[in-house]
């Protein structure tokens, strides 16, 4: 389970464990349901995950596309060099809001 702090629109997401297969559909119920509630602004820390599968990276680029059509942003912080290197391979550096 991963901790959520909401203020308002924004809000911190810290899963605590890898976004892969198993767990991307749980993250992806409760991002949606943050998004159906009006939250704009979400920040997902990557502080505890150290790995992100294909389906685990469907569900961040989805929250991205949701979120940028009512104006708002998906960021993403304390990313393991790793999963950094994925993202700039995959060029979703470009796209996401990432803060090493």
């Amino acid at each position: 389970m991963e901790e959520a702090i909401k203020q308002e629109k924004q809000t911190l997401i810290a899963p605590d464990r890898d976004i892969v297969a198993s767990y991307a559909q749980e993250l992806r119920r409760n991002l949606w349901s943050l998004i159906e509630e009006g939250v704009t602004d979400v920040t997902i820390d990557l502080a505890r995950v150290q790995m992100i599968d294909s389906i685990g990276l469907g569900v961040l680029i989805a929250a991205h596309n949701a979120l940028k059509k009512k104006q708002g942003r998906l960021a993403i912080i304390n990313i393991s060099k790793e999963i950094i290197g994925l993202l700039k391979t995959m060029r979703l550096d470009r796209h996401f809001d990432i803060q090493e």
